[in-house]
């Protein structure tokens, strides 16, 4: 029997399993995670009032109870406290990392790091019931006006989450401190911005749709601002995609302001230069207004705009991080690979394998990972009759805990959905997270995995 280790129980790492255990009869799979809870950005990656992509989870749910796949959480590899990647190469014929992109990219500009200024990947983190975020967060306290830097889909999730009610929360699962913040919360202006136009937003059309139709919130759109697009005029050359959003915007630009509770301002051509402060805290933003090049991108104008903000969220792109043991190429944050095969030395690293944001970077969409992970899977398959040939443990959870780690069986992560369902019930809710390590392990060990 072949056994493969796919360290990463999200979408691409699911896939790969699933691919594994379609194409070979013969192989069995255990799906390794440093969290206690599978499904990686799914469950605290996607927003928790999208429930139809949450949905997803049933489809890798069904992996993960294939009967020759096993899920084993709470096993870091590599870094401190963790199974070193050399050792897990030891107890399997071969590993497939399928780690995503762990981290987000930075403005490089002064006052980013003040208080107040945030990643969007944090704030998600936070909402999500991530357990390495703080439960408190500390996010939107006093905050009146909030500035969300960038203009794809996580932008939108946020700048969504930031204006919907707590009646329109409370039937997620999202965790119950973040509800109580976000209830309490005194932001009334959202201000979306992107330093191109609104044909090259990353948006998709469904998720800037949603905008408009919030109970408690209004859009607002400079005509003026959509105008400097040269697809804008003339929607009609523009791609599909970037055609419906154009038209989204025209039917909102210069309408009139709405009574609702919370205004979104979608802005565009303005360029982030500076996060600005007052008492040791973020007051606000300095952009840069910029017009089109006609090369497709923008071009500084030399004239700024202040918006006022005591929360900023950037959202700008994630990025790979190294784990250690495994090469990286820090230019494009990915682990150098041939058709997924990893590469030391630009020479094939043996029964190493990589799949997903940290073999491609970070694009596309969750559907993307399937042809990724295939494509993976064919070349560690075409590998099999030599990776077979070396002496594993018959059972590597052994080795794992003589190497230091406690894995959470699926016994443990059907406790903690039990413990979380539990916990919605006493709140008068439905299912809710619970939101830190404490919680998780304490919920798992219940069940003694």
């Amino acid at each position: 029997m072949l056994r493969v280790a796919v360290v990463g129980s999200g979408p691409s790492g699911c896939y790969t399993a699933q691919s594994l255990v379609q194409l070979d009869p013969d192989v069995l799979v255990d799906v390794l995670d440093r969290l206690p809870c599978p499904y990686g950005l799914v469950r605290y990656g996607v927003a928790p009032d999208h429930e139809k992509i949450k949905s997803l989870q049933n489809t890798l749910r069904a992996v993960l109870e294939h009967d020759r796949v096993r899920f084993l959480g709470g096993v870091r590899i590599g870094g401190p406290g963790g199974v070193p990647a050399a050792r897990l190469r030891e107890m399997y014929h071969a590993v497939v990392y399928c780690v995503g992109a762990a981290t987000d990219r930075h403005l490089g500009i002064p006052g980013e790091e003040l208080p107040g200024s945030w990643s969007a990947t944090e704030f998600v983190s936070w909402y999500s019931a991530h357990p390495d975020s703080p439960a408190d967060g500390g996010f939107v306290g006093d905050a009146r006006s909030a500035v969300v830097i960038g203009v794809g889909n996580v932008a939108v999730d946020v700048a969504r989450i930031l204006a919907r009610s707590a009646a329109e929360l409370s039937p997620t699962d999202m965790p119950h401190g973040a509800l109580t913040a976000l209830a309490a919360s005194r932001v009334r202006d959202i201000h979306m911005v992107g330093r191109r136009g609104p044909s090259q937003a990353r948006f998709t059309t469904k998720e800037l749709r949603e905008l408009g139709t919030l109970p408690g919130a209004g859009v607002v759109v400079d005509p003026a601002e959509l105008a400097q697009d040269p697809g804008y005029a003339d929607p009609l050359a523009l791609p599909a995609a970037q055609r419906r959003n154009v038209e989204v915007l025209r039917g909102w630009a210069g309408a009139p302001p709405t009574d609702a509770g919370r205004r979104i301002r979608l802005r565009f051509f303005l360029r982030p230069v500076e996060v600005l402060g007052a008492d040791g805290r973020v007051a606000g933003v300095r952009f840069e207004r910029t017009v089109p090049d006609g090369r497709g991108g923008v071009t500084g104008t030399g004239r700024y705009e202040d918006i006022e903000a005591q929360l900023v969220l950037r959202s700008v792109g994630y990025r790979g991080v190294p784990l250690e043991g495994l090469p990286f190429d820090a230019a494009t944050g990915t682990v150098p690979h041939l058709a997924g095969r990893v590469l030391r030395g630009g020479v094939v690293a043996p029964g190493e394998y990589v799949a997903g944001w940290i073999k491609r970077g970070p694009t596309g969409v969750i559907g993307s990972n399937r042809p990724c992970a295939k494509e993976t899977v064919t070349s560690l398959l075409e590998d099999a009759a030599v990776l077979v040939r070396k002496d594993v443990p018959e059972d590597p959870v052994g080795a794992l805990r003589a190497a230091g780690a406690e894995p959470v069986g699926w016994a443990g992560w059907r406790a903690i959905e039990r413990a979380e369902a539990e916990l919605g019930a006493s709140l008068g809710r439905g299912v809710v997270k619970l939101p830190d390590w404490e919680s998780l392990l304490a919920a798992a060990r219940a069940a003694g995995s």
